[in-house]
């Protein structure tokens, strides 16, 4: 994105925060499971595939609920949505916080995977859609800072109550309870996304033979819209093979494979926190310039030494440490930030929810096949594990540099930028939407 950087005012931040707060609540979610699991196993007698299954279930569950969340989002608008999604978020974490048996946790589980995945998609787009021009980067690029953040406050209070055993997880849960309590009653104050609002009216107003299909996925799967649906797919779901291992598992990998305890992963863990959300920062900073690509390049240099430190010297405290020291640099420059960016610059607003859901359900459903199976991987040839995730991150580092940014982008409102209708970008709806 080349355009002037305007100075946006405090609504378009609040709103970018109050919708960004599901990038919190979804790491938040991925790392207090990691870490109660361990907590909750000798009281309620989980083993190794309860791990696998439990972390996969979430996955597949957050998966199925970015598709659908994506789909209503564009159909019914940003705001009923995400309200309706983060009220079943907080039911679900209730459940885990109070579970007394194993069964309780898939309840849960299921219950939490889908709300957190149906709201991530329709926040993203409120928070690019009611942004100013110029800004919309930084917009979305703020939930990447949330999300790190998100992982900080839950890696603090795993090093104070990581000793608590059973006690310790209902406390982490019960703080992802109170927040998502908090913005929920504050996400109830806000309006529909204008541009939502505009492109609906233009869509339906339009000749029957103009009419945008708000129905079904066909136009996300055609021309010119399936290359940035298959691009945008397989980076985030290549590239977050690695983010999710080492979200749902660095516990189970300092625990169980290092022969480390809780706090001490915990304590280790927040070390690579500062540094995530400095490079958070940066790239709020930059995501609205052509150096952008620059960076990106960088991230990935460093995501990829940060996985090969434990492959090249052997799993270990230290050696885990610095991968997520070093990694933690590289995800903010070219992790789900760079993605959520793109998928708001690359699809229409009235299918930008819905292709948000499809290639982060697909994402998710590659990671959930995968986390089934972590736990077996890592005690039993834990080098493939790391092979796997350096692999995972030098593939999507090179879709990013080379395929992504050849793409069109699409027609906005604001500025009619983008590939014209004649070169099939958008249907006619959408221009009447643009010239509205």
């Amino acid at each position: 994105m080349s355009h002037p950087v305007s100075k946006p005012g405090i609504r378009p931040w609040r709103t970018a925060f109050l919708a960004g707060m599901a990038s919190y609540l979804d790491a938040g979610a991925i790392v207090t499971t990691s870490t109660a699991l361990v907590l909750y196993a000798p009281a309620l007698g989980l083993n190794e595939w309860d791990f696998g299954a439990l972390s996969a279930l979430l996955t597949l569950c957050f998966a199925t609920g970015a598709l659908f969340g994506g789909r209503l989002g564009d159909k019914f608008g940003r705001r009923r949505v995400f309200t309706s999604t983060l009220l079943l978020f907080a039911a679900g974490i209730a459940v885990l916080t109070f579970a007394v048996s194993a069964p309780m946790l898939y309840v849960g589980v299921v219950i939490v995977g889908f709300a957190i995945g149906a709201d991530l998609p329709v926040s993203l787009a409120l928070a690019a859609e009611e942004a100013p021009e110029g800004a919309k980067g930084r917009m979305v690029a703020l939930s990447g800072v949330l999300w790190m953040v998100g992982i900080g406050v839950v890696v603090v209070l795993s090093i104070i109550v990581g000793a608590y055993g059973e006690l310790g997880a209902r406390l982490l849960y019960a703080q992802l309870l109170v927040v998502s309590l908090v913005v929920l009653v504050l996400r109830s104050r806000m309006k529909e996304s204008t541009e939502w609002t505009t492109a609906r009216s233009a869509a339906i107003a339009a000749p029957a033979s103009e009419r945008v299909d708000l129905s079904t996925l066909r136009r996300l799967l055609a021309r010119p819209l399936f290359a940035p649906l298959l691009a945008t797919g397989l980076f985030y779901s290549v590239w977050n093979l690695g983010a999710n291992t080492i979200g749902q598992f660095s516990t189970y990998l300092y625990v169980n494979v290092a022969g480390s305890d809780v706090p001490t992963a915990s304590a280790i863990g927040l070390l690579g926190i500062p540094i995530g959300l400095v490079s958070g920062l940066v790239f709020m900073r930059i995501v609205d310039r052509p150096s952008r690509q620059i960076w990106f390049a960088a991230g990935v240099a460093f995501s990829s030494i940060g996985f090969a430190v434990p492959l090249v010297l052997g799993v270990s405290v230290p050696t885990l440490a610095t991968m997520g020291i070093v990694g933690g640099f590289g995800i903010g420059l070219a992790g789900e930030t760079i993605y959520k960016v793109w998928t708001q610059e690359l699809f229409p607003t009235l299918v930008r929810s819905t292709a948000q859901g499809a290639t982060i359900a697909f994402t998710r459903y590659v990671a959930a096949a995968f986390a089934l199976f972590t736990p077996i991987i890592a005690t039993t040839n834990v080098t493939a594990l790391f092979g796997i995730l350096i692999a995972s991150s030098v593939v999507s580092g090179l879709i990013g540099i080379f395929w992504i940014p050849r793409l069109p982008k699409a027609k906005t409102p604001e500025t009619g930028t983008g590939a014209s209708r004649a070169e099939g970008l958008v249907p006619a709806a959408i221009d009447q939407e643009n010239n509205a």
